[in-house]
């Protein structure tokens, strides 16, 4: 029996985040005699599980349910990057790490912390979503402990404007479909954080300074904890 839409601080919102906790801990300890190959291994193995989750659920709603180009295409941020993921494990070229570390840390985080999924346990969808954006967490966390990898003051300017290029090319899309991803063409009908910043298109701008402030915080974030004050 499928359980009613996953409600903030309820069993089906903690359970699958303490379960990715113990099993990320578990994950670190386990490779920490390892090869650098076998550790490249793991992260590769792990991304290309969480696209593999993302291309079975859309197949299977593009073949036996009716799938709405409109709605259902994973244009969305974190399903893109649910897709594109093992291209950045495979590859590992820093410029990828710089543009995904914040566009996770900052898009993923907050999704994991308000879910929105209608269906709850044991739904595919409630496991494709925690899946990706849970997935996405480990295997950024796993690059920035395990590989120690940390961005620089340029890679907050590189993800924001990598982020402009992909909120041109889904106004772009969503001109083309009639289709509203990433509600950039229109606010939510529901009432939503959106609201606050005034109507379209003004919303995308003050939508993007505070991205852009938030992504700040994050390098802000990571150089402090390379005071003395964290490293101990």
């Amino acid at each position: 029996m499928l359980l009613t839409r996953v409600g903030f601080g309820d069993l089906q919102h903690l359970a699958p985040i303490l379960l990715a906790l113990i099993f990320f801990i578990g994950l670190i300890k386990f490779s920490k005699n390892k090869s650098i190959e076998f550790k490249k291994s793991i992260n590769l193995v792990l991304s290309l599980f969480v696209a593999l989750i993302l291309i079975v659920f859309h197949l299977k709603n593009a073949l036996f349910f009716n799938y709405n180009i409109q709605v259902d295409l994973p244009l969305y941020l974190c399903s893109l990057m649910g897709l594109l993921i093992p291209i950045y494990t495979y590859y590992r070229r820093f410029w990828m790490f710089e543009i995904l570390v914040f566009w996770i840390i900052v898009g993923t985080l907050q999704g994991v912390i308000t879910p929105d999924i209608e269906v709850g346990f044991p739904s595919f969808d409630y496991f494709r979503y925690w899946v990706v954006h849970l997935g996405l967490l480990v295997i950024i966390g796993y690059e920035i402990i395990v590989f120690k990898l940390k961005p620089k003051w340029q890679s907050v300017v590189k993800s924001f404007l990598a982020f402009q290029v992909y909120v041109i090319l889904i106004l772009g899309l969503n001109k083309i479909l009639n289709s509203n991803y990433g509600y950039l063409s229109a606010k939510p009908k529901s009432a939503s954080m959106l609201d606050l910043l005034g109507d379209w298109p003004y919303y995308i701008f003050k939508a993007d300074a505070i991205l852009l402030i938030a992504f700040s915080v994050v390098f802000l974030i990571f150089k402090f904890s390379e005071t003395k004050l964290f490293s101990k």
